[in-house]
């Protein structure tokens, strides 16, 4: 499957409880960007410090942090603490951690499976034009999987993620094919019969 960016590089500020924070806004954005400039510089150590400081105050920097301990980088790999963190940048509203987490619930990365958990946040960062969970929601459409069947809606999902260059969602389309022609009703060869008049009375 696609790998998405591996970081969200865009600071996405404070949190919405409206707390109290250690950093202005301006501050956040500067530590932001120092992360990712360590990320880039290869150093996830620094990386995964400097987010995890900001963790609390900024909701991308929260999913990075999640990213970094699902996939070891820069810390332990923990996949509990990664699904705690991704679940509390969901829960605040970020489309990138919604899908993240789903993806990670699919795969039954921190336990069994569960894509009935997984649905709900598919569906919400599908609306918010998130490829992945564009794509992932097309499968359980494709196979009617916890929602009904329905090839229309799985087409329109897979063509939106390919429409944002994922190959998959590409070569998925390819494979369903172009969706049938809906057969038009043959057109009348005659006048219906007319129906009977109303009865304003008794005989």
């Amino acid at each position: 499957m696609r790998k998405l960016p591996a970081i969200l590089v865009l600071s996405l500020g404070l949190m919405a409880s409206g707390c109290a924070t250690a950093e202005t806004g301006a501050g956040l954005k500067d530590s932001f960007d120092s992360g990712v400039a360590a990320y880039d510089a290869g150093d996830y150590a620094k990386a995964y410090k400097i987010w995890s400081a900001i963790d609390d105050e900024d909701i991308a920097a929260m999913r990075n942090v999640a990213m970094m301990r699902r996939q070891g980088l820069g810390t332990a790999k923990d996949p509990k603490g990664a699904e705690e963190m991704y679940l509390r940048a969901a829960e605040a509203g970020l489309p990138t951690a919604q899908a993240d987490l789903a993806d990670m619930l699919i795969r039954g990365e921190a336990g069994p499976p569960d894509p009935e958990r997984a649905l709900p946040l598919l569906q919400a960062a599908a609306a918010a034009n998130h490829p992945l969970a564009q794509y992932e929601l097309a499968q359980f459409y494709e196979v009617g999987q916890l929602v009904p069947k329905n090839l229309t809606v799985a087409r329109n999902l897979y063509a939106a993620a390919a429409g944002h260059g994922m190959k998959e969602a590409q070569a998925r389309l390819d494979q369903l094919g172009p969706a049938p022609e809906v057969s038009q009703p043959a057109p009348a060869t005659h006048a219906p019969s007319a129906p009977p008049p109303l009865r304003t009375g008794p005989d």
